[in-house]
């Protein structure tokens, strides 16, 4: 049963490209039954996960603000936190107006929707950010995979227009930085934007193979000696945990596996495994679990039979019995939505987080 809603997510995300990539679609899941079949997934999503991911949705569906949005506090109706708390929701494998949460999802849509500009930079001003970057990347990641389960024909017409930005504002070493312009580049927004890019080409809307390929060049750039990555290709800074795994994701994410930027990152972050008493301490807590966990599935093997068991079992611990949601800095809704999507990525059913 999961194998087969797996193989229909990934037709219906990939059917833009007609009947060869379907067929090669088919062919990917039939060879990977092992990985991710219905024995593989209940091994590690055991019924007391499951329990722990249902009722941290259940606190995302109810946080949701009249107008569609999530956040709390100065990270109110942020676009970066309602677009990971629709993914969350969405990860569980409801879709817009489909499934238990499909309503929330459609409402969550309608808000990104509505904080778009003109020039298709979605953002919501009044709303504490990172950077206004984060927000656009996130929420075009957002609306791209919804689109993939809607072909609604407003979600396109936005995606266009959001690509094109993330597009004429690369600069010229190939990353992007907290403004819609450009000027300077840090990893971190340029793998924000790279996994926006990925998302947008997988629900078929152009993405200039140069575009990538430059962007690609800047995230090689900044690894260091160590295997792990800098902030900037410019500044000679150390390594930090959450930008590296963000870094392999975005690797990934252009179709990088085997090389040997990926074998050294890897064994970098294997340096820093999920604990009980590291919760909350790192830097970027989440935003660093939330890459490191997708690069784990990317490499499958020891990387991923080591840390999903280690990082699901310290957030069943970190878990709020009484209402199901996880702290953060940035907020509860933050937290819980990462959360989930960490628990729920053994299910698959977002195309982003498929190989």
């Amino acid at each position: 049963m999961v194998a087969k809603s797996i193989l229909m997510n990934r037709r219906q995300s990939l059917s833009w490209l007609g009947a060869g990539a379907l067929l090669a679609c088919d062919a990917s899941v039939a060879a990977s039954q092992g990985p991710i079949g219905r024995g593989a997934v209940t091994d590690v999503v055991t019924p007391s996960v499951a329990r722990s991911i249902k009722a941290g949705l259940k606190f995302l569906a109810g946080q949701q603000n009249e107008d569609g949005s999530f956040g709390t506090g100065a990270y109110g109706r942020n676009v970066a936190v309602t677009s990971l708390c629709g993914m969350a929701l969405a990860a569980n494998g409801s879709s817009p107006g489909r499934g238990p949460y499909g309503t929330a999802i459609k409402r969550a849509i309608g808000y990104v929707l509505g904080q778009a500009s003109e020039s298709g930079f979605i953002n919501h001003p009044g709303s504490t950010n990172r950077g206004p970057m984060y927000g656009h990347g996130f929420a075009t990641l957002f609306l791209a995979e919804m689109y993939g389960m809607s072909l609604h024909p407003q979600l396109r017409e936005q995606l266009a227009k959001a690509t094109a930005l993330i597009v004429t504002t690369q600069n010229d070493v190939g990353g992007w930085r907290y403004q819609p312009r450009r000027d300077d580049a840090d990893v971190s927004v340029t793998v924000c934007q790279l996994m926006a890019l990925r998302a947008v080409r997988n629900a078929g809307v152009f993405v200039p193979n140069a575009t990538i390929d430059r962007a690609v060049d800047y995230v090689k750039a900044c690894q260091n000696e160590d295997g792990g990555f800098t902030y900037r290709a410019d500044d000679g800074g150390e390594s930090a945990f959450p930008r590296s795994a963000a870094a392999l994701v975005a690797l990934h994410s252009a179709g990088i596996y085997g090389s040997d930027e990926i074998r050294r990152g890897l064994d970098y972050l294997m340096q820093f495994p999920p604990t009980p008493a590291g919760f909350g301490k790192q830097s970027y807590y989440f935003y660093g679990q939330y890459y490191a966990i997708q690069a784990m599935w990317q490499a499958r093997g020891d990387y991923w039979k080591a840390w999903y068991p280690a990082i699901r079992d310290v957030l069943q611990a970190k878990q709020d019995s009484q209402n199901g949601a996880w702290p953060a800095p940035i907020s509860r809704e933050f937290g819980t939505a990462m959360a989930c999507l960490i628990l729920q990525m053994p299910q698959n059913y977002l195309p982003i987080f498929q190989r």
